[in-house]
């Protein structure tokens, strides 16, 4: 039976990463006493007698605590931003390529992806890969997402009684583009630029689509939306969590539209691809705290332990 320490249980991720393992035998939770969850040398205690720990912190305190481990038999996945673009880590996205999932599965260091870094990757590291896509090609990312992914203050204020009412809008934000999962998106799609990068925070608590256009006028070679829906299917084929709609969206569609709720609760991360052949979209439509956060988590933890990676998770 594997040892489990989630250290950061109290905060959003860390709450869901522990329900997903409420009906599962074959671990063990280890509990720190309230008093002591800040406590470093408690808290080094805790990790040090772990299989796997857990890090649903801020980034300075997820280093922290990354740095308590002594234990080398102790494997760490990170659910902070602070290790996605750190070589020594592996990173949590078994789907983009064969060497990611070899990675996850020997390294004692992960770190999960960010929610809006997995929606563009799935969509931008195919593209590159391809050859579809140049490096240099000047991305533009529109996302829409939750209130739950703000977190627990987020939360509070949009759930709030008498709450101010920007919130009943669609609000922008990032708008200075130094956005923090800017870095990995970058990196892991192997860009030569930083995208543009067009968030909202909405009134529905979680779900979130991420949106990338393409001028095919710009691509490194001439591809249709047929051309461009076949790469993306044979790229994910085989996956248990990466579904790639047919073109248009048949049968998955909501009256032609795409709707940004419909996965919450679930760890599937669906593709659509439309558009014309001039403009061609690539959307990712999933749960910015499943896929996007502890489901994925848990999902890099059973690909750890060598078990179905399916396993606690609602596809």
């Amino acid at each position: 039976m594997a040892k489990i320490f989630i250290d950061g249980r109290e905060g959003t991720t860390g709450l869901k990463i522990y329900e997903r393992f409420a009906n599962r035998s074959d671990i063990e939770i280890m509990q720190i006493d309230e008093d002591k969850r800040k406590d470093p040398v408690e808290k080094a205690k805790m990790i040090n007698a772990s299989d796997f720990t857990f890090l649903c912190l801020p980034d300075a305190a997820s280093i922290e605590s990354a740095s308590l481990c002594t234990n080398p038999k102790t494997r760490i996945i990170d659910a902070s931003t602070a290790h996605r673009t750190n070589p020594a880590w592996a990173y949590g996205f078994p789907e983009l390529d064969k060497s990611f999932r070899e990675k996850i599965i020997t390294s004692n260091r992960v770190a999960v992806p960010g929610c809006y870094a997995s929606g563009s990757n799935a969509i931008l590291y195919p593209l590159v890969k391809s050859g579809i896509m140049p490096r240099d090609y000047p991305v533009v990312i529109h996302a829409v997402s939750g209130y739950s992914g703000g977190g627990k203050k987020a939360i509070q204020n949009y759930e709030a009684e008498g709450r101010n009412k920007d919130l009943d809008s669609p609000r922008m934000y990032a708008l200075t583009q130094s956005h923090k999962h800017l870095p990995e998106i970058k990196a892991m799609s192997n860009l030569e630029y930083d995208p543009i990068f067009s968030p909202y925070i909405c009134d529905y608590i979680q779900g979130m689509c991420v949106t990338v256009g393409l001028h095919t006028r710009l691509l490194s070679k001439k591809v249709t939306v047929k051309d461009v829906h076949e790469m993306f299917a044979a790229h994910y084929d085989g996956t248990n969590f990466l579904q790639v709609a047919p073109v248009m969206g048949e049968g998955v569609l909501t009256d032609n539209y795409i709707p940004s709720n419909t996965m919450a609760g679930k760890n599937t991360m669906q593709v659509f691809v439309y558009g014309n052949d001039d403009r061609i979209m690539v959307t990712t439509r999933f749960d910015n705290l499943g896929k996007g956060a502890s489901g994925a988590a848990v999902q890099c933890l059973n690909i750890m332990m060598g078990i179905d990676e399916t396993t606690g998770l609602e596809k």
